[in-house]
């Protein structure tokens, strides 16, 4: 029997290792613009001496354990176009940890070390629920149709991926859409440039030397986009060596003292959750692309690592990034994960992250992030069953719905005037050209949920399996009920989770999803009762045809 040789490295790893360290690069461009809100600074001991290199480490520990597990699975099945899964930090923790849990500590407090604190405590949290999930991880999958748990990835691709990246390139169209045209024709078309150059490596190219060359020649059309070498001088001013510091003693000191973080858990235990069930999506997407990788190790890993980030001064969980398509599509491997935590550490400890930034514009790199959304979405669809198709429509609109939620939060934040409180307090029913603002709220709250149920419970019905979409509408009702989907709190323009067992805010406008919930019981009294009580296999005209509209 001919064994297949996989390599360490193929040149394809290099438009895998722009693609995820540009998106890598972001988040921690994020963490320092963010922590300044939080008295975190960006030339702060807790920023250079412990948060960034904390993460690197976090991020090189996930990136050498996935590498090592994709050439397991390749040895295993004598393959040599496995993919690694892609490795980084978490986007909607760092946003929810930054402006639910290290902000409000920081106003309260007026202390820079107890927001960093808090954070430490929210990350070693969200690990320790990855950790606890990794051992029912699998089950779920099972149990779970494949509609929705891709639909629910491809909700996310559209509007906080695929959009996002869409509407930067049209912002800064000289400098984007050059390179996004290499992206296109490299990827799509399979075309081979000369000297077997990466698409992503040129791409960076030409989009840094746009961003470089064309506010010279011509600069009425380069408003706001030119690059500035006094802001090169300025960041490598920050450089020096920061190695990991161990944070474990901070974090223990606020661990003695209950009172001041159990409040925040109605923040961390859903946020856990959204991890958790994240995690095993993005794990169903690799199977769906041909790499079929065991989700209790990935996930072990995945909680491993997030504590250990905590544990070094990072406030910020890593996961398992949505994408895995993209990047096996365009030809990557193990070596683009090593590749990319080697390159995150080396700028977190050298602090050299925002010399890398001011060098090379975001708009040089990311089509390829674009690129990868879009795979997502089209996977949701072709690897699900033909059948399936309408659950996997149904399971995007909560994701669009938060998208769409997030859009109109940061307008209101943005234009001043009346508050997002204000508004649902007068009118619950408030519209803004023709959508209800309260609706996308509802929606949105916990939206990972509610994309897997509603898909879950659409193919069930498909496959004439009555009796599992009335326990799909149970576990939706429950999850009503206690405060994980629908229901939410308002505070001025701030959305918060509002779960059961927490006192309602005086000075907020509190919404209970008590009448969602009791809706998803009326859904599993008519399943059984005029659907049957009993799961039934869908007939083979249903099996090949589906759903006739």
């Amino acid at each position: 029997m001919k064994h297949s040789k996989y390599p360490l490295f193929v040149r394809r790893d290099l438009d895998g290792f722009f693609a995820l360290m540009i998106d890598n690069l972001v988040q921690l461009l994020l963490i320092v613009a963010l922590c300044g809100l939080c008295g975190i600074s960006a030339d702060s001991e807790l920023l250079l001496r412990y948060i960034l290199p904390g993460a690197a480490l976090s991020i090189l520990f996930g990136n050498l354990f996935y590498s090592w597990q994709a050439h397991q699975l390749a040895k295993r099945e004598n393959r040599s176009d496995v993919c690694a899964l892609p490795y980084g930090i978490n986007t909607p923790s760092l946003l929810v940890y930054i402006f639910f849990v290290m902000i409000p500590v920081y106003q309260r407090t007026n202390s820079a070390e107890a927001a960093w604190q808090m954070g430490l405590l929210a990350c070693f949290g969200s690990g320790v629920i990855e950790f606890l999930g990794a051992f029912v991880a699998d089950r779920v999958r099972k149990l779970t149709p494949r509609a929705a748990l891709l639909s629910t990835l491809a909700g996310i691709a559209i509007g906080f991926i695929s959009m996002t990246f869409a509407l930067k390139i049209y912002q800064r169209p000289l400098i984007a859409m050059l390179p996004a045209a290499v992206v296109l024709l490299t990827l799509f078309s399979r075309t081979k440039l000369p000297f077997r150059m990466p698409g992503g490596l040129l791409a960076i190219i030409v989009g840094t030397i746009c961003a470089w060359l064309l506010p010279e020649l011509i600069p009425q059309l380069m408003q706001g986009s030119a690059m500035n070498t006094d802001a090169i001088k300025t960041a490598w001013d920050q450089a020096g060596w920061y190695p990991p510091q161990f944070a474990g003693s901070a974090l223990w000191e606020l661990l003695k003292d209950p009172g001041e973080w159990v409040g925040y858990m109605s923040v961390i235990f859903p946020m856990g959750l959204f991890n958790v069930i994240g995690s095993m999506q993005n794990i169903e997407s690799a199977e769906a692309a041909g790499d079929s990788y065991p989700a209790k190790p990935a996930m072990l890993a995945n909680g491993v690592g997030t504590i250990v980030a905590s544990l070094l001064g990072s406030c910020f969980p890593t996961t398992i990034y949505i994408g895995h398509p993209g990047w096996k599509e365009m030809g990557s491997r193990a070596g683009y994960s090593i590749m990319n935590g080697v390159f995150i550490l080396l700028i977190c400890l050298t602090g050299t992250t925002g010399v890398i930034s001011k060098i090379i514009p975001l708009e040089a790199g990311i089509a390829i992030v674009l690129w990868i959304g879009m795979v997502i979405t089209a996977q949701a669809f072709q690897a699900s069953p033909n059948r399936h198709a309408p659950a996997v429509a149904l399971g995007l609109f909560p994701a669009i719905a938060a998208w769409g939620a997030t859009i109109m939060q940061g307008t209101l934040l943005a234009g001043g005037g009346k508050s997002l409180q204000e508004i649902l307090s007068t009118n619950l029913f408030t519209e803004v050209n023709g959508f209800l603002v309260h609706g996308l709220v509802v929606m949105e709250r916990g939206f990972i949920f509610t994309c897997m149920i509603l898909a879950a419970i659409c193919a069930c019905l498909i496959d004439g399996k009555y009796r599992s979409a009335a326990i799909w509408s149970v576990i939706a009702s429950l999850f009503a009920f206690v405060g994980l989907t629908n229901a939410y709190e308002i505070i001025g323009n701030d959305i918060h989770f509002r779960l059961a067992f927490t006192a309602d805010n005086v000075d907020g406008f509190t919404f209970h999803a008590t009448g969602i919930g009791i809706g998803y019981l009326l859904f599993a009294a008519t399943f059984l009762i005029l659907g049957g009580f009993k799961d039934e296999p869908a007939s083979p005209e249903t099996e090949e045809a589906g759903p006739q509209l």
